[in-house]
């Protein structure tokens, strides 16, 4: 017994109303073997080209500059990589190749038996995530490098997605779940199984949030998976999802033949006795708890990124910076943005940080320009809240290029510290954090490694060997309270908080002394 695969073409005539028959099809004869007719009760007779194995550049203005034969049968998925210098294509002969912009073949990266449904690229552009069954394949573009697989999924993996911030990894399919992965293949979550398969995922650009879709059926979810929100639009399955480059507005491709869009809205923050939540694209309502006062903010353009601490709303649109603080939430402080979309906001007591895609710059709650730090080789936009930290006196930032390093800036100048010298570490660092009180000469940083060790250091070391103690292992996450030097973090299954964790470096016998562990299930 055969196996049918039967699928649901497009006629390729022009007339957007006549993509598909009105009534009943009476008759189909073929011409080639790759084109049909077809006539209808509805009194027409329509053209099917089934040729699917070419991929076509196309300009903004609708004109087809280059129609390449990419692949022996569909071109099922193709993806540019991050700076659009190569574009990687993957078919139903199983192969995967990667091209130039221009549409010439550099190289077939990969050649297996079953057809390849999803691809991604790694963040620096050097790897690629596909698909290969029920597993997934990391495979580096190096020939030399090592091949990461594993099973991901009990049925076909039918879409994949690798955000270049989180560096975390999506995967959906025919088992009806989603799942999130690190890049080394390790399972942060999957779902529970839904009604129909996975069809579509995607992450918004600043890895915080992601989209998944499925017949009749698109989800929100926050990066360790869980889901914030449930819609279900009369749409068909969605076959695939794309965030604005702002990370707010979204738009999916459905088997009816539509285009929906979505916005993202409700999102909350919070600090002592005011919750903020952004009610529409461009309002938001701050609530007091104390006395349930309510006050609503309104905006020339949609609200692109907010944080709230210290006393201070600082809210970015497409345009402009809003400083709010929380003694009169009347009259803000607005300046105008000379780039593009803000991708991070980190606030301190004296000052915040802005980052886009052109930088990183430092400014006061009066809406003045302190400093703008700048390194070799620095890509603003891959720069997240794991990977950047901000005190009074200190920036600390994680570089990409070598990710055990941590370069270490003076708030106020922008300059590198006094000797110059980045802080290194053994392993891969995955978050960085620094303290918020005391004189900027006893500044210490909490670093979390690959191995998910606890380590404090000084962050101003002034020419000596700093000094790394290890204060924690198996640690998902950290915060330094912004009133005292009191560290917590979740540590395994509990929630831990070091009290005082510069003691490791007076006697690592009284660390144990000073922690509070609590159950965190």
């Amino acid at each position: 017994m055969s196996v049918v695969d039967v699928r649901r073409q497009r006629s390729n005539d022009n007339c957007a109303q006549n993509r598909s028959h009105k009534e009943l099809v009476s008759c189909v004869g073929w011409t080639t073997a790759d084109e049909l007719y077809s006539c209808s009760e509805d009194h027409q007779i329509l053209k099917w080209n089934l040729l699917t194995r070419k991929f076509h550049l196309v300009s903004k203005i609708g004109r087809i500059e280059k129609s390449v034969e990419a692949h022996k049968g569909a071109v099922l998925a193709g993806r540019w990589n991050y700076d659009g210098t190569a574009l990687i294509t993957a078919g139903e002969d199983g192969q995967i190749k990667i091209w130039s912009k221009s549409g010439m073949l550099r190289s077939t990266l990969a050649s297996q038996g079953s057809p390849v449904y999803s691809v991604a690229w790694g963040p620096d552009s050097d790897r690629i995530l596909y698909t290969s069954g029920r597993q997934l394949v990391i495979k580096p573009l190096q020939p030399s490098s090592k091949v990461i697989q594993w099973k991901a999924h009990d049925g076909l993996v039918l879409k994949v997605d690798w955000n270049s911030v989180s560096d975390l990894i999506l995967s959906g399919g025919e088992d009806c779940k989603y799942k999130v992965w690190d890049s080394f293949g390790r399972l942060l979550y999957s779902s529970s199984s839904h009604d129909y398969p996975i069809t579509s995922l995607s992450w918004a650009p600043d890895g915080e949030v992601f989209s998944v879709g499925s017949f009749n059926t698109l989800r929100l979810c926050d990066k360790t998976g869980w889901s914030y929100a449930l819609e279900k639009p009369n749409t068909g399955s969605v076959f695939s999802l794309a965030w604005s480059a702002d990370g707010t507005q979204l738009a999916g491709a459905c088997g009816n033949g539509h285009v929906i869009f979505a916005h993202v809205v409700e999102q909350h923050w919070e600090w002592k006795n005011f919750v903020i939540t952004l009610t529409k694209r461009r309002t938001m309502q701050v609530r007091n708890v104390m006395n349930d006062a309510v006050d609503v903010l309104e905006f020339r353009d949609r609200v692109i990124k907010a944080s709230l601490a210290y006393g201070h709303l600082v809210v970015t649109t497409s345009l402009q910076c809003y400083v709010y603080n929380s003694r009169n939430w009347n009259t803000p402080l607005i300046f105008d943005l000379k780039e593009g979309t803000v991708s991070l906001i980190l606030q301190a007591e004296k000052h915040f940080l802005l980052v886009d895609g052109a930088g990183l710059y430092a400014f006061s709650y009066e809406g003045r320009l302190i400093s703008s730090p700048k390194f070799p080789g620095m890509r603003a936009d891959i720069l997240n809240a794991q990977g950047v930290s901000l005190s009074n006196d200190t920036i600390a930032i994680r570089d990409k290029s070598d990710e055990k390093v941590i370069l270490l800036f003076d708030a106020l100048t922008g300059k590198a510290l006094s000797d110059g010298k980045p802080l290194t570490h053994k392993l891969e660092v995955v978050e960085v954090a620094l303290d918020q009180c005391g004189p900027s000469t006893e500044r210490k940083i909490a670093l979390i490694d690959k191995n998910r060790d606890l380590y404090l250091t000084s962050a101003r070391h002034l020419g000596r060997e700093p000094k790394i103690c290890k204060i924690g292992s198996m640690v998902h996450c950290m915060a330094w309270n912004d009133g005292a030097n009191i560290l917590c973090g979740v540590q395994d299954n509990q929630l831990t908080v070091w009290y005082y964790p510069s003691a490791v470096f007076t006697d690592k016998d009284l660390l144990p002394k000073t922690l509070y562990i609590k159950d965190g299930r």
